[in-house]
């Protein structure tokens, strides 16, 4: 009896422990074998690798329901669920993963900075050290294409728009006010230091649905998310003097940096078109405060600006000179917090305050406004698969401004508005492969001011058609309210709107970039008005319309020859408007049809120097001249400015800086001012509009203190 219990619990035993073989091939969307994926039975260790036919095979004592995992590089993981016991030959396919770094990118239009970008064409250390840029994110932009170098503005001007079609964005929330304070042809800059900033988006058309109240351009600014360490530099400039310093405690940071510019010493020395009675001035700063939760992120980013200057300008009307004395005070504040949640869910929420005020006397006049603006959002993302993502959310806006001027004994007038924008919108974005991927959107707004809405689709399509190169299609409608100069003095007009169409190739390879854009623009619904210049009892209408077409070239190399960098930038552009007070539809004067950028930065490891060239030229712009029967027949000169910099390391941490615009002294002309009347031959006279300054020379020290040795101010120059 004893052997017979023995034989029982033998077979017992050897039934429990017997094995099961699991079989198979893996192949890839071509059916092609794929080698040396990785197999494995979800929560046991029975697996394998597949041999160089792909084929498999391996046993396991695991029995029921189970799970095959299967991995391999660049490719998506496969889960199946077999039964082992009455599992046949499986035939396993791989998808390519879409999160590879040679995947399909939706970039038509889009420029990218930064280490987040899989493709960028210009780096954050590019912005400041530019020649020539002067540390101005805006100088900057100027030298790619699609953008317009006009001097006597500072502003973006992108693909035949005017510089308030584009909209600048702090981590994702509008600035209001993103320029200093300016004159009649006297160039502004932008208000926001680099030194905050590790990454950019630059788009110059077809961009995403998250984003409105823009008919040309977005520039996206995103603040750094956590510092490297401790530090704080000092700067020291022929034109001011600078601070900065960054704080780490536990899941906290907080940086910021300050300024005081004072242009009268420099001045002193270098001669001036301008007449100034008292130069710039100004005292600014920024600051950046970040906490870490554990699976969220929480900044408050604020920044102010002060700043005053007093200058004769000159005309061609009586009377000849008319005395400018400005002072803008200007804060911005901007919160957001973003969170990951479960289930592959996102959330972003952001709130900004705005408020920019500008006292100014013209003559023994005074001219008072301020602006408050405010924006809300919140956007929530869902990833259903590495393919599939979905985003929606909401966003408004509030603007109130008010403006007195008061006429010396004489009356005062008073206009201002508040307008209300609320926004949705919705947007997904789709991988079909590593070599197809599809974006498509819509935004939806309502303007209570007015009283108008707008539905705005975006699409846009990508294909890679070799591992190094790709085409890209982008189509979008963007809607725009009047600017701020015709809505304090009227509210009966349509939405601004411009539809995009654009055709993009991009080649990446080894650290060198090729990008050839053809893009369309048709505008409507633009301002008309029946006067000389914009007054309150102007008749105004929404009858304007123009178009824009042309090609926009980008070639950057950052490897051919050792320690250069050095990119090219070309773009065509055709375009003609019929709007403001125009009496035929012809190319605006802010046009140039032809703009050519080269960028130069080389390091010599013998001097511990970097020196950079840039040169930029634009051929002539369009003017009316009276004097002339046909509207806008006047043609200026071409615009060169070759600028040059120099940057060298004392040590590593101290660095002193040197650099000069337009080093040939061209004596560019940026249009005329013609009189109203003609003399008594019957001739209009004319004025030439030219720079405050035939050049810019700027001198700095930048030092550097912190426990890293090797950090210093490079990046930030």
């Amino acid at each position: 009896m004893k052997t017979i219990f023995t034989y029982l619990f033998f077979i017992l035993t050897v039934a429990a422990f017997s094995q099961n073989k699991i079989s198979g091939k893996v192949l890839d969307a071509k059916n092609q074998p794929i080698a040396g994926a990785n197999l494995y039975l979800d929560g046991t260790y029975d697996g394998t690798t597949s041999d160089d036919k792909g084929e498999f095979s391996f046993e396991t004592t695991a029995k029921g329901n189970q799970t095959l995992v299967t991995t391999f590089l660049s490719y998506e993981t496969s889960k199946i669920a077999l039964v082992v016991e009455n599992q046949k030959p499986l035939i396993i396919k791989l998808k390519e993963s879409v999160n590879t770094l040679d995947a399909v990118v939706i970039n038509a239009g889009t420029f990218e900075a930064g280490d987040k970008a899989k493709v960028t064409v210009l780096k954050p250390l590019d912005i400041v050290t530019t020649a020539g840029s002067n540390a101005n994110i805006v100088s900057a932009l100027q030298t790619l294409p699609g953008t317009s170098t006009v001097g006597e503005s500072g502003r973006l001007f992108v693909r035949g728009g005017e510089s308030d079609e584009t909209q600048t964005y702090v981590d994702g929330i509008r600035v209001a006010q993103p320029y200093g304070a300016s004159a009649q042809n006297v160039p502004t800059r932008g208000r926001f230091s680099p030194f905050l900033f590790s990454g950019m988006s630059f788009s110059t058309g077809g961009y995403s649905a998250e984003y409105g109240e823009a008919l040309s351009s977005v520039l996206l600014l995103n603040t750094i998310d956590e510092p490297v360490g401790e530090s704080t530099q000092i700067s020291m400039m022929t034109v001011g003097l600078g601070l900065a310093n960054t704080q780490k405690w536990k899941k906290n940071s907080l940086t910021f940096n300050t300024a005081y510019l004072n242009l009268e010493p420099y001045q002193a020395m270098i001669p001036q078109n301008v007449k100034w009675n008292k130069p710039y001035q100004s005292l600014s700063g920024e600051s950046v405060y970040r906490h870490q939760f554990e699976r969220g992120l929480f900044k408050l980013y604020a920044a102010f600006d002060a700043s005053q200057f007093d200058l004769n300008q000159e005309s061609i009307n009586p009377p000849t000179n008319m005395r400018t004395d400005l002072h803008n005070n200007n804060f911005y504040l901007n919160s957001s917090y973003k969170v990951t949640l479960g289930s592959n869910w996102q959330f972003f929420t952001g709130l900004s305050y705005a408020i920019g005020e500008n006292k100014i006397n013209l003559n023994e006049d005074v001219l008072h406004n301020t602006e408050h603006a405010s924006h809300f959002k919140a956007k929530i993302k869902k990833s259903f698969s590495d393919r599939v993502k979905l985003a929606m959310g909401a966003d408004y806006f509030v603007t109130q401004f008010g403006e007195n001027y008061n006429v010396f004994l004489g009356p005062q007038l008073q206009d201002g508005y508040r307008s209300n924008i609320g926004a949705a919108f919705v947007e997904t974005d789709i991988f079909f492969s590593k070599k197809l991927a599809a974006k498509a959107g819509l935004r939806a707004a309502t303007n209570d001011y007015i009283h108008k809405n707008a539905f705005s689709p975006r699409m846009s399509l990508a294909y890679k058609v070799s591992k190094d190169s790709q085409f890209s299609l982008a189509y979008g409608v963007f809607e725009q309210a009047p600017g701020q100069g015709y809505l304090k003095y009227n509210s009966e007009f349509n939405n601004q709107k411009a539809s995009h169409y654009i055709l993009n190739y991009q080649y990446n390879s080894n650290k060198r970039t090729f990008r050839a854009e053809l893009y369309y623009k048709d505008y409507a619904n633009l301002v008309k008005y029946n006067t000389s210049t914009i007054v309150y009892n102007s008749q105004f209408n929404s009858n304007g319309s123009g178009y824009a077409q042309g090609l926009d070239v980008f070639w950057r190399d950052n490897k051919s020859i050792k320690n250069l960098e050095y990119w090219v930038s070309y773009s065509y552009i055709d375009t003609q408007r019929d709007y403001i007070n125009y009496t035929s539809k012809v190319t605006p004067s802010f046009v140039a049809k032809q703009n050519v950028s080269v960028v130069t930065k080389y390091w010599i490891e013998s001097w511990k120097s970097q020196i950079g060239f840039s040169h930029t030229y634009n051929s002539g712009r369009p003017y009316n001249d009276p004097n002339q029967s046909a509207f806008m027949n006047g043609k200026t000169k071409a615009y060169n400015n070759l600028s040059f910099n120099w940057a060298y390391l004392i040590s590593q941490q101290k660095i002193l800086y040197f650099s000069v615009t337009n080093v040939m002294g061209t004596k560019n002309v940026y249009g005329y001012e013609y009189a109203n009347t003609p003399d008594v031959t019957g001739i209009y006279n004319s004025r030439a509009i030219t720079p405050t300054a035939d050049r810019f020379f700027f001198v700095g020290f930048f030092w550097t203190i912190s426990d890293n040795k090797k950090e210093n101010q490079l990046k930030n120059l």
